[in-house]
């Protein structure tokens, strides 16, 4: 793993009553990215934000915006995120028949297209996607909410897919999300991560978002 570890909070985390001033915050205290989680109510049992809010996002954001979409028919809504001019929209292949279809159509609407793994997806399900991807997602919570404990074992998985992209595609990121926190972050670098979603860790009461954030980068290795 040759790749700078990043972090970007999960703004579905934030107070919805100050998002522009949580925004401002995020971006102020040097997050790499933006994560943007959509969720249907279908693909996961939750509903969240969408279009609307994602413009707004997009008014404000002077750092790159991660969509992750946790829905079903990634065929025809991937492309309409991409298209909105977000960085990456990452999607979910066990909600699509057509991977490698849903993944150009991501590119040619101008986003680098990355694939999501809930915990009970095996690797083998994305490993010959890997060359045509920029981010490989590992779900090491069951998604559809915030807040919930890192799963043990699939820190495990994530060194397992470490070892798949760098003798696949070393140049794709290895993202992880769910239960990320100033006590699991450097165990999951350690595993292969260098990228990392967190929510309830950046905007929580216990401090500022400026020190979760600086509290996140203090356990990492680089």
């Amino acid at each position: 793993m040759t790749q700078r570890s990043i972090i970007g909070p999960s703004v579905l985390s934030a107070d919805f009553t100050r998002y522009g001033d949580e925004l401002l915050a995020v971006m102020e205290a040097g997050a790499d990215y933006i994560h943007f989680d959509v969720m249907d109510g279908a693909f996961v049992p939750n509903i969240s934000i969408g279009f609307p809010i994602l413009d707004a996002t997009m008014r404000v954001a002077t750092i790159p915006i991660d969509v992750h979409l946790m829905i079903e028919n990634p065929d025809t809504w991937a492309p309409a995120f991409a298209a909105r001019g977000v960085d990456q929209v990452t999607f979910h292949p066990e909600a699509t028949y057509h991977v490698h279809r849903v993944i150009m159509s991501i590119n040619d609407a101008g986003a680098k297209a990355g694939l999501a793994i809930n915990p009970a997806t095996p690797l083998a399900a994305v490993e010959e996607m890997l060359p045509f991807i920029d981010n490989l997602l590992v779900m090491t919570i069951n998604p559809g909410f915030g807040g919930q404990a890192l799963i043990p074992q699939m820190r495990e998985k994530v060194r397992r897919a470490r070892q798949m992209i760098d003798a696949i595609n070393p140049a794709c990121r290895l993202q992880v999300d769910g239960g990320v926190d100033r006590h699991t972050i450097r165990s999951l670098q350690a595993a292969g991560a260098d990228s990392f979603v967190a929510g309830s860790a950046v905007f929580n009461d216990s401090g500022t978002i400026a020190e979760n954030l600086q509290d996140l980068r203090d356990q990492l290795a680089d």
